[in-house]
């Protein structure tokens, strides 16, 4: 296979979880119609089951496929994925539709984690940053597209066939991968899987004031994003009104995330990832508080285009802080990358999604829950990594069980 495939193949391997949570939100309201919910907000849990499976799931494919081999956990992934969408499909009530969304959460997470090993594997370096960055690349163009892509089926076909265009998605990428991408761990390098080493990773990441302090600030950071993830259809259809113009402003907002992630690749060796951390959070927490005090003294809505100003300096700050931080969590855990990454992304995902419920959950037809999310966990970020650096070498104290 060559570059070009590789980058095309691994970007759509991994873009398929973003394609999974956006092409969704367009169909919210008639899955909650249909499936009889009792609140309007309870079908956002159809976006935050998901992202708890996948944050669950992250932990257990980068060790199994340091030991059986790359092909294997990830054909393993997609299986569970595709029955997952199945009993979505078939679905008669919310309960047997989360079920469902949490099994796809479990099976997406293989290829999302399990290619940035293949991508270890092949390359190195320079080159493994240039594999990265043509990856983020295209990466970019589904978060921008896939509610428009939802929208059009919605235009033909009912909420169902979203879930079918998954399981065709999947099969297609898997008969791709299968053909055309040979194993990349040679079975001399593989490793005996042991619980006992995996506890004593998560043990030593708990233990590491700073990895621990940059996954802390990781959760916290995602938690209002989730919120908005899960509340955005709301927000934009029932809040402004613009239900057909949805998948325009939430692409607008996605390509600003993107395009601050390819940027700061730039940036982070100039000023560095601490100062870009920093500065990032800085704002975001500062115009946050602004904005929040602004709009607490009115009596309405503020206006579509002044949060959509607000949004649009908010976004970057967290595409900044996107990559930022787990290269900072994960820097003194080089001799576990492995179960070390499985940890920070699980952890990270066991923070955010809660309060990420929490913030979509108080929904009241207003922003004004998001801009309380954004304003309070913006601190919780920034007394994180002030927390983390204040003693970077040190240990904190944690039983061993």
């Amino acid at each position: 296979m060559g570059f070009a495939e590789f980058v095309a193949l691994t970007a759509a391997m991994q873009s398929m979880t973003a394609l999974t949570i956006d092409a969704m939100l367009p169909a919210l309201p008639e899955i909650g119609r249909d499936l009889g919910t009792s609140h309007p907000n309870d079908v956002q849990l159809v976006v935050l089951i998901m992202l708890l499976g996948f944050g669950l799931g992250q932990i257990l494919y980068g060790p199994v496929s340091d030991s059986i081999g790359r092909k294997p956990p990830i054909y393993a992934g997609l299986v569970i994925y595709a029955l997952g969408g199945l009993v979505c499909i078939f679905s008669e009530t919310l309960f047997i539709m989360l079920c469902g969304r949490f099994l796809q959460g479990i099976g997406i997470a293989s290829p999302r984690i399990v290619m940035n090993a293949v991508i270890r594997d092949r390359y190195k370096g320079p080159e493994m940053a240039r594999v990265m960055s043509f990856v983020m690349a295209v990466f970019i163009l589904v978060p921008v597209i896939a509610p428009s892509i939802g929208q059009v089926i919605l235009i033909f076909f009912n909420w169902e066939a979203i879930f079918w265009m998954f399981l065709i998605t999947a099969l297609l990428v898997c008969i791709w991968f299968s053909i055309r991408l040979d194993e990349t761990l040679l079975p001399e390098s593989r490793q005996p899987l042991s619980f006992r080493k995996i506890r004593n990773g998560m043990i030593e990441v708990l233990k590491t004031r700073t990895a621990l302090g940059y996954t802390l600030a990781t959760g916290f950071l995602f938690s209002p994003f989730v919120g908005y993830l899960s509340s955005s259809q709301q927000i934009f259809a029932d809040g402004y009104g613009k239900k057909d113009e949805f998948p325009l402003l939430f692409a607008s907002l996605a390509l600003t995330f993107g395009v601050a992630s390819l940027v700061n690749a730039r940036l982070v060796y100039r000023y560095g990832l601490k100062r870009l951390c920093f500065a990032s959070v800085s704002v975001i927490t500062g115009l946050s508080g602004i904005f929040l005090l602004g709009i607490l003294g009115m009596d309405k809505m503020p206006s579509l285009w002044l949060f959509m100003g607000y949004m649009m300096i908010i976004f970057p700050g967290i595409g900044f802080l996107f990559g930022n931080l787990n290269a900072l969590a994960m820097e003194p855990l080089g001799h576990i990358a492995g179960v070390g990454a499985a940890m920070i992304g699980s952890l990270s995902s066991l923070i955010s999604i809660p309060l990420g419920i929490l913030i979509a959950g108080v929904f009241n037809g207003t922003v004004l829950p998001l801009i309380t999310g954004f304003s309070l966990c913006g601190l919780a970020v920034l007394f994180s990594i002030i927390w983390a650096e204040k003693n970077p070498q040190s240990k904190v104290v944690v039983e061993n069980p």
